[in-house]
């Protein structure tokens, strides 16, 4: 009997998200391997000159470089689209080159782009400072506020951009009801959705175009890869963002694409561990410290919409101190458990001070502005016991007069 080489999308593409994640896209050589083959080329032989032709002028199917194609790619490609339930995806080497593309792919100068303020720093600077040197103006709102999206539209606005839940403000944004908005007026919605993945929330189910991901986060989760991932519908990613993504190259790694692969086939398990600890460990620190922001949480102010659109709400929250940088770092550097780390979605616990990490290349007036003041802390929980990590809280806490 002949093995299968690909799958029958006509059956795969009914699987749940958790099924997808192990098995979606999958792709055997003539040897059955049961993991996903590594294929580590950067580029391909051709039967004859006619047929390299053929290829290169869109008439035959095949690989040409790795730039465009490569087999171990494709697969997290078509894993990736399945999950979110899109049409289409394509790998980028990073989370902010998936940002990027994803935005620049599809605007010119002239062309005006509404933001939500709360959002990580990079990606601030690609709104703030990047944009407007080619003649792209930005309009940055508070993101939580649906009628602000409404307010800031203009005859030349070609893209919505957010983040939700943002970085690290934990801001929550109606997606249905700003999608909504943006499909009236013909505007692209491309929404940031690193810290839930589709394992617990996806975008395009509200109504979103175009969902952008830093893969390094929750979908490797293990600390090892940078990796980045833009899904939309087959012309978009044909149409608009490859022709972007084939000439300016940011290219992910087949050897980057493969560890992803193998950390999908773990990330419902992980991210719902780490949502349970979150939830433990954001509980005890809110008996504590002045401050919590967590989705999960009652008294997060958008704790009811975030349960409307989240599954659950993923392992990363922030809190706040009272004692400004002094304090917050004096507790960084009280823990002995928990990691000092600007990386987040990891398997182990981890915290940074945004103000003076990831947010530090942003003016005092835009963090501010943010919610990211001296005081903040960000923490990613991780899969070790909860209790662990209450404990390791506890004597760091004591440690700054808390």
């Amino acid at each position: 009997m002949k093995r299968k080489t690909g799958q029958d999308r006509s059956i795969t593409k009914h699987w749940r998200p958790a099924t997808q994640a192990v098995r979606g896209g999958t792709a055997r050589s003539e040897y059955g391997e049961t993991s996903e083959a590594l294929f580590l080329t950067s580029g391909y032989a051709y039967d004859c000159a006619g047929d390299a032709a053929a290829r290169f002028a869109g008439e035959q199917q095949g690989m040409t470089y790795s730039r465009l194609q490569n087999p171990t790619t494709e697969m997290l490609e078509q894993r990736i689209a399945l999950m979110e339930g899109a049409e289409a995806c394509r790998a980028q080497a990073s989370g902010m080159a998936a940002m990027t593309a994803a935005m620049l792919c599809q605007l010119s100068q002239g062309d005006h782009v509404v933001a939500g303020r709360a959002a990580f720093g990079s990606c601030r600077w690609l709104t703030d400072s990047l944009m407007p040197r080619f003649g792209i103006s930005t309009t940055i709102i508070d993101a939580r506020d649906t009628q602000a999206w409404q307010d800031a539209i203009q005859p030349n606005t070609k893209v919505f951009f957010f983040e939700t839940p943002a970085n690290p403000t934990m801001d929550i944004v109606d997606i249905k009801a700003v999608c909504d908005i943006a499909k009236k007026a013909g505007i692209t919605t491309v929404v940031d959705n690193a810290f839930a993945t589709p394992a617990l929330q996806r975008p395009m189910e509200f109504g979103a175009d175009v969902v952008a991901y830093s893969a390094t986060k929750m979908m490797d989760g293990q600390g090892r890869v940078l990796a980045g991932a833009v899904c939309g519908t087959e012309d978009f990613i044909n149409n608009i963002l490859l022709p972007f993504t084939r000439n300016t190259g940011p290219t992910l790694s087949a050897f980057n694409a493969w560890v992803v692969l193998k950390g999908l086939e773990t990330l419902d398990l992980r991210i719902n561990r780490q949502s349970e600890n979150a939830l433990k460990v954001g509980a005890f620190l809110e008996s504590r410290v002045p401050r919590v922001l967590h989705p999960g949480l009652a008294s997060h102010p958008q704790h009811e919409l975030a349960m409307q659109q989240m599954s659950a709400c993923g392992p990363i929250f922030s809190l706040y101190l009272d004692g400004g940088r002094t304090q917050a770092h004096g507790l960084l550097d009280a823990l002995k458990l928990v990691d000092i780390s600007n990386n987040i979605g990891d398997s182990r616990s981890l915290m940074t001070h945004p103000a003076s990490t990831t947010h530090a290349g942003l003016s005092e007036e835009t963090r501010l502005a943010m919610g990211v003041d001296e005081g903040m802390l960000r923490l990613n929980v991780g899969l070790e016991d909860p209790q662990d990590v209450i404990e390791d809280f506890d004597q760091a806490l004591k440690a700054v007069g808390l």
